[in-house]
């Protein structure tokens, strides 16, 4: 596919569902692929696995910022995710096994724990 079309794609994806923007749907490919080739194989990843890779990825990404590059982009918990791929899937942009389901995405880490804060709110930045 080319990049023009995968672009026209995710928009026909965020028109659908408005709720992640494009830049979002970008990074969980990003991560999708960061995933895969972690693995050293071309094969299906589970919803954990993907979701063990966006952790890992977002917090190369973006570090201590990562909850807030998520709550940014409408993403607050693990299920999020498994909306984004299954917007992907019915666009035909990811694929799915017949056992695969967005609860496979449902509260596999809290964010909280998952993406520490650069600093709190209760932090100074010269602490």
């Amino acid at each position: 596919m080319t990049e023009q079309g995968m672009v026209e794609r995710i928009r026909n994806v965020v028109e659908k569902d408005p709720r992640f923007p494009p830049e979002a749907y970008r990074f969980l490919f990003e991560a999708l692929d960061f995933t895969v080739k972690r693995f050293g194989v071309r094969r299906h990843i589970s919803g954990v696995e993907l979701l063990e890779g966006i952790r890992d990825y977002s917090l190369h990404q973006f570090g201590g910022m990562t909850r807030t590059v998520f709550k940014l982009w409408g993403i607050e918990k693990t299920v999020d995710f498994g909306d984004m791929v299954f917007n992907m899937v019915n666009e035909g942009l990811m694929g799915k096994t017949d056992t695969d389901t967005r609860n496979d995405f449902e509260g596999i880490y809290d964010f909280d724990d998952a993406f520490p804060l650069l600093f709190t709110a209760n932090q100074s930045l010269s602490d």
